[in-house]
């Protein structure tokens, strides 16, 4: 064999090794692509708001890839707030993460139950057990901003200029609690804050808690007990009531990960 004749044999056995290592996949290459995590988040509000409360959040996500919507509820009942999630959930091409401020952790601890929803995340919110309301909670964890809220003759509930800006939201600028007193959404009394859950979503779904330290309507104390029951993954801020709109970039960062973590 001539000295020519060897160097083309190992030229083609070099080529021959380049093409099985190029089509082989690797161990590195499948860590680097996992198949985790959902994409779809539904935000709910709660009492005395709207989808709005979501506003700094919703970019923050939406840059990371997410699809984000943020559900309008009438405030009407507690059922027809389930509806207008479940209206929502419905329209979803996948897996969701459910998240819900304040009131809404009861709206979501009842649609969450849709088995689209994946994983719960509660903002400074109520997360009641079967047979309990927002009301029964609220009692047991009396708050300042109980003693703000006025009843109009139709038995809907608004909370006063003073308990938005001294509870709801104090660490917000003048101009923000000024827009949240005219446009805060007028809550029923009996029919949504006083209405029972009959079935907690969050013991048979993965959780998490954002826990507000400062929260002048939804008492800490409250918030912490509640995370420790369903064994939720949990931060705690120090924030107001309105985690989302004092903090946003801290929230949509704990929402991210929920969605990383869910598969």
């Amino acid at each position: 064999m001539t000295r020519s004749d060897t160097f083309r044999g190992l030229s083609a056995a070099v080529v021959t090794v380049s093409l099985l290592v190029a089509t082989v996949p690797t161990g590195a290459t499948e860590q680097r692509s996992p198949n985790r995590g959902v994409t779809n988040i539904v935000l709910v509000h709660g009492a005395w708001a709207d989808g709005s409360s979501w506003s700094k959040v919703i970019p923050l996500l939406e840059a990371k890839g997410l699809h984000v919507v943020a559900v309008q509820l009438p405030l009407t009942s507690l059922a027809d707030d389930v509806a207008a999630v479940n209206r929502a959930l419905a329209l979803e091409d996948g897996p969701v993460l459910l998240v819900a401020h304040s009131y809404g952790g009861v709206v979501i601890t009842q649609a969450g139950n849709d088995p689209k929803v994946a994983g719960l995340v509660y903002v400074a919110a109520i997360a009641p057990q079967e047979g309990q309301s927002a009301f029964d909670l609220a009692n047991a964890y009396p708050t300042p901003a109980l003693q703000e809220l006025r009843v109009d003759q139709f038995g809907f509930l608004k909370l006063t200029p003073t308990g938005i800006r001294e509870d709801f939201a104090q660490d917000l600028s003048d101009y923000e609690q000024t827009v949240l007193t005219a446009t805060q959404g007028p809550t029923a009394g009996g029919a949504s804050l006083s209405a029972p859950v009959s079935a907690a979503a969050w013991r048979n779904k993965p959780s998490w808690f954002v826990i507000a330290a400062h929260d002048r309507v939804v008492s800490p104390t409250l918030q912490a007990v509640e995370a420790q029951q369903m064994n939720a993954t949990t931060i705690t801020l120090s924030s107001s009531h309105v985690a989302m709109l004092s903090q946003p970039y801290v929230v949509a960062s704990f929402i991210r990960r929920a969605a990383r973590d869910l598969r």
